[in-house]
């Protein structure tokens, strides 16, 4: 395991080295202090630029890079709003592509007006926008997907500014679960809807959302979307509260420069069509589900586990974008950007809502944000059952997982048991692959 989140203090990204071009030419236009949290917001981005693609995953099946859906998280005045500004840097040709179909509208909408009340209306134009507004209301973004599937499924992107905002797109609170579990597994909507001129559908849901939120408001919306697969489902990225240094945050420029070379990278994703297979990506996946068991079992926790799928799936889609942004050709420096994903997502998960996942808790105090804790790292080099059993009651753990914990351990080569003196010790291999992640 590379990175340690059971700190306070976020999983340090490694350097960005070769492949990772388009990221390093994005985050020149954004101040140092949000490198690190807008990373993993821009995949959803960038994602939405490519249609017709899907890739195997190392279980065998086939997926598209959509359906993915991250959240910034940090405090008002965090410096979010620097996000809106890489969006609209991304999207550039959404919004001329969106402009036209306005005017489709906009002229229909003109004819109709021509036309007395006996006279025959002429019939709406099937208009799809690619990038929806951020107010978007769950009719107009149930009609607006089944426009992008008819004219050969176009992934819409949103970005939503508040949190908030996605009750209103998905049909109001109740309707959240259903409706992100619909769009990241690329599902249908789940029912037939009524458009403005009587047509009904139910079309397949392909969209990218990125989603801007305070912790607190994070707290409020997710609460009840814990353990139903909605808050695995979505990456998230939490900046921490920063020192008072008293200094104002540079952004760039957005010169015509950035965006010549911002455009070349665009159009590779533009053009990429067909099927793909990234061997070196699906082994690094393979490593990483194996690198979560061993760390769900160290720290004895279920649900880190479960969310921890989905992380990987996620880190995996935006691998694949970064094959394609790099010629279709993988490096070292990409899969030490994706393992860094995973790992961030995690931590950001924890460090949001740990006392949450553990029990119903209302309180947002720092100490209680902590992440899970290694119960072995805990322990002296040598120790005993009875250290154990004593550790596990003070964390809040049964006593009776005591014995299976040891037997996961001595199959994970974590450590040998001494028959002669009754002690259990720590390996070698775990103590080296330990230090290794402090």
């Amino acid at each position: 395991m590379t990175y340690d989140i059971s700190k306070a203090s976020a999983p340090k990204m490694p350097n960005l080295r070769k492949g990772t071009d388009c990221i390093k030419i994005l985050l020149s236009q954004v101040s140092q202090d949000m490198h690190e949290p807008l990373v993993p917001m821009l995949f959803p981005i960038l994602g939405a630029h490519i249609s017709g693609t899907e890739f195997q995953y190392p279980d065998l099946s086939w997926k598209e890079p959509c359906g993915m859906m991250s959240n910034l998280v940090a405090e008002s005045g965090g410096n979010k709003g620097q996000l809106s500004s890489l969006v609209e840097a991304i999207c550039r040709d959404f919004r001329q592509h969106d402009e036209m179909e306005l005017i489709k509208l906009v002229e229909w909408q003109k004819l109709i007006k021509t036309k007395s009340a006996n006279k025959e209306k002429p019939a709406r134009p099937e208009v799809a926008f690619w990038f929806p507004p951020s107010d978007v209301t769950n009719p107009a973004f149930i009609q607006n997907a089944m426009a992008c599937e008819s004219k050969g499924g176009r992934t819409q992107y949103l970005n939503l500014p508040e949190v908030e905002m996605a009750d209103r797109m998905c049909g109001g609170h109740k309707q959240i679960s259903q409706m992100l579990r619909n769009i990241y597994d690329r599902q249908r909507a789940g029912a037939l809807r009524a458009t403005a001129d009587g047509v009904t559908g139910n079309p397949l849901l392909r969209a990218n959302l990125t989603i801007s939120s305070t912790p607190f408001a994070s707290r409020k919306f997710y609460r009840n979307e814990l353990f139903n697969g909605t808050f695995g489902r979505m990456v998230f990225s939490y900046k921490a509260r920063t020192s008072r240094d008293g200094r104002i945050p540079r952004q760039g420029t957005y010169s015509s420069e950035f965006y010549a070379k911002l455009d070349g990278y665009l159009a590779r994703l533009s053009i990429c069509q067909g099927r793909y297979v990234i061997k070196p990506l699906n082994k690094l996946t393979d490593h990483l589900a194996q690198d979560m068991a061993n760390l769900a079992d160290l720290t004895d926790d279920d649900v880190l586990w479960d969310i921890s799928k989905r992380a990987i799936v996620s880190a995996w889609k935006a691998g694949c974008i970064l094959w394609i942004l790099n010629g279709q050709t993988w490096t070292n420096g990409m899969g030490e950007l994706v393992e860094w994903l995973v790992y961030h997502d995690l931590w950001s998960k924890m460090q949001i809502f740990a006392d949450l996942l553990g029990q119903n808790a209302d309180s947002i105090c720092e100490a209680q944000r902590r992440g899970p804790k290694n119960l072995l790292d805990n322990l002296p080099e040598s120790f005993n059952m009875a250290q154990l059993e004593a550790l596990r009651l003070d964390l809040g753990k049964s006593k009776e997982g005591t014995a299976n914990q040891l037997r996961k351990w001595t199959h994970r080569k974590f450590i040998t048991y001494s028959a002669q003196t009754g002690l259990y010790s720590k390996t070698q291999q775990y103590l080296l692959g330990n230090s290794k992640s402090k």
